[in-house]
Parts: structure tokens; sequence; C-alpha cells
């Protein structure tokens, strides 16, 4: 009982106050340290105390991910579509047609700098560390995906906040249900690419995308 109450107390410091706290006006070397020091207290917990390993299941059943990821993303390439040519058809894949070495540059940075970092921290971690809290598997994936856009919160944008949070629900129940950090990245940033490429990357106020 102890030993949850401090796991709880945990995620809550770790993945509640601290990134809420990042939407409020302060210095950004003091952002950056208590982001850093974060970090390397939930590395620290993941290498020696959960002891996670990360090696590929070779029993995962691709086929069953590749069909629900690939019918899931076309929903979303048809959703976005129509939203960015309504709201601003402008912005409708403007990077990749006007862009083109920024539009790689970003798909590059954003997987392996940005998806994959995430979800070892969001899914991971917060699975592995974090599960034992919750009787019920569905809250579970609830407040990761809260969690998981509160992480966003500094963006201060609403559109940013209602994504990751669909987005958030999407890659919880694929990791409860595959356990595989690969997989779920793989989702992420099919999905995550996609918003880019699409048009939505200066609506998400990602950096560099303003003149497009």
């Amino acid at each position: 009982m102890k030993g949850n109450l401090l796991v709880s107390i945990e995620l809550l410091i770790l993945f509640i106050l601290l990134p809420v706290s990042l939407a409020f006006s302060y210095p950004i070397w003091i952002k950056t340290l208590l982001v850093l020091i974060g970090f390397i207290y939930i590395v620290i917990i993941m290498l020696r105390v959960e002891k996670i390993s990360f090696r590929i299941n070779k029993k995962l059943n691709w086929k069953h991910f590749w069909k629900r990821t690939l019918i899931t993303f076309v929903l979303i390439t048809i959703i976005t579509t129509a939203y960015v040519y309504f709201v601003d058809a402008s912005k409708l894949f403007c990077v990749p047609l006007n862009k083109p070495k920024l539009w790689i540059g970003i798909l590059l940075v954003y997987t392996f700098l940005s998806v994959w970092p995430q979800e070892i921290i969001y899914r991971t971690f917060f699975f592995v560390r974090y599960e034992r809290l919750f009787k019920d598997k569905k809250l579970l994936i609830f407040v990761n995906a809260i969690v998981f856009s509160l992480a966003h919160i500094f963006f201060r944008n609403t559109l940013v906040i209602v994504l990751t949070f669909v987005g958030g629900l999407l890659f919880a129940y694929t990791f409860y249900k595959t356990r595989s950090t690969v997989m779920v990245s793989i989702e992420h940033a099919f999905y995550g690419n996609w918003l880019f490429t699409v048009g939505m990357g200066q609506m998400l106020a990602f950096p560099g995308m303003e003149a497009c």
C-alpha cells in the first residue's frame, strides 16, 4: 500500500504537475532543468528499478497490426484532409509541395527524436511502472491519454490538446494489446507525420513552418 502511494505521487509529479508547469511563464532554463531532471529520473527507474529491456517479440501479430493501423490511417487522412481544406485550403500539402527538404527533415526528426522517446516514456515506462495502480484497464488507457495530452500543454493550443488526447487513446490501446514499443512507435509516426504532410504543422504551432 505504501509502495503504491509513493508510485502514485511519482506519477502525479512527473506526468501531471511537471507538464502543466511548463505552460506557465518562467525562465526557460528552469523549465529545461526540470525536464532534464525528470528525464534522468525516469531513465534510472526504468533501467535500474523496473529493469525494462527492449526486445522485439517474435510472436507479434504484424498482420493484424498493419490491418488495423492502415484502416485507422485512411480514416485519419480523410478527416484531416477535409479539415485543412475547409479551415485553410492554402495549407493543404503546403510543406511537401513547397518545402520538400524541410518536409523530409521533419519526418526524420519527428520520428526518431520525438516519437520514439515519447513512446518509451509514455507507453513503455508508464504501463510498466503504473499499471499496478489501475484495476480498470479502460481507466488506465484513459489516464494515459490524459497525461499524454498534458505533455503537449506547453503549446497552449486547444487543437494540439484534442489531437494528442485522441492519439493517446489509440497509442495506449495499441500498447496495452501488443506490449510493443516498436509497434506503437510505428503507429505514432504514421499518424503524426501525416499531420505535418497534410498541412496541420502550422496549425499545431510546429517550429519552422510559419512561412508556409
